[in-house]
């Protein structure tokens, strides 16, 4: 366990934001959600934040064997090559279930699933657990996922007129994030990055805070679809195919 110290007042503390959540991240053999196979995962479980101003939290990492080559591409990203997945990951099947019965426990209690671009870690670990017969999140649930909580989908909404890229490297540099040694691109480290560019964010716009825990879903999935059509818009009047999926956190007809 450990303590990740306050560098921000709490605001709203009977909200959602003020914890507890659960951050989730992945690292894959490539970038397409519905074919890429999972090579890691990490959940950062992050509690409400105490009266001495910290917050405690508790990583869970796994290193998963995807049974089939990890391309270089992937590997120069997230470091982790064929060999070294084959010679140190576990099954994916048993990655996936764990990974899937703490997400789904997560949900059932209400607690937020923080994932930066949720929809494509959500869409993976869904087809994946799908390709490996098991049951999807959603089979475990009973009903649909959620709560999710996506910093992009958020920053897309409240500030939608800055200019630049939204990657989770140019957010925390807006938003005043320093990532642990060592830089992004290992799930563990972005998760933390994740939460801490939200609680930045939940702490520049307070009206984040302020939306009701029922209404988290439905209101980024507005979110998501008003961008996607400006967006698809965007492309078209460039004479460009318009391919950004309108659905969230998981694409239409999954």
């Amino acid at each position: 366990m450990s303590e990740q110290p306050a560098s921000l007042p709490a605001k709203a503390p009977d909200s959602w934001a003020a914890g507890p959540l659960l951050g989730f991240d992945t690292e894959t053999t490539g970038v397409s959600p519905t074919a890429d196979r999972l090579v890691t995962a990490a959940l950062v479980a992050r509690g409400p934040r105490g009266a001495d101003g910290t917050r405690p939290q508790r990583i869970t990492t796994w290193l998963a064997n995807p049974g089939v080559a990890i391309p270089a591409s992937a590997t120069a990203v997230h470091g982790i090559s064929t060999e070294r997945a084959r010679a140190e990951g576990r099954p994916v099947a048993q990655v996936l279930e764990e990974v899937a019965a703490a997400l789904a426990q997560a949900m059932a209690a209400s607690t937020p699933v923080v994932a930066y671009n949720a929809a494509y870690d959500l869409t993976l670990l869904e087809a994946e657990l799908a390709r490996h017969h098991l049951p999807t999140v959603r089979e475990r649930l009973g009903r649909e996922l959620g709560p999710v909580v996506d910093p992009l989908v958020i920053d897309r909404r409240v500030d939608r007129y800055r200019r630049g890229k939204r990657r989770l490297t140019d957010l925390c540099a807006f938003y005043g994030v320093d990532p642990q040694a060592g830089g992004l691109h290992t799930a563990e480290v972005d998760v933390v990055a994740t939460l801490d560019v939200l609680d930045a964010m939940a702490y520049a716009h307070p009206e984040i805070a302020r939306i009701p825990r029922a209404d988290l879903m439905a209101w980024q999935a507005a979110a998501h679809r008003d961008w996607a059509v400006s967006f698809n818009d965007f492309l078209r009047r460039r004479g460009r195919t318009p391919d950004v999926d309108p659905a969230w956190p998981l694409p239409e007809g999954m």
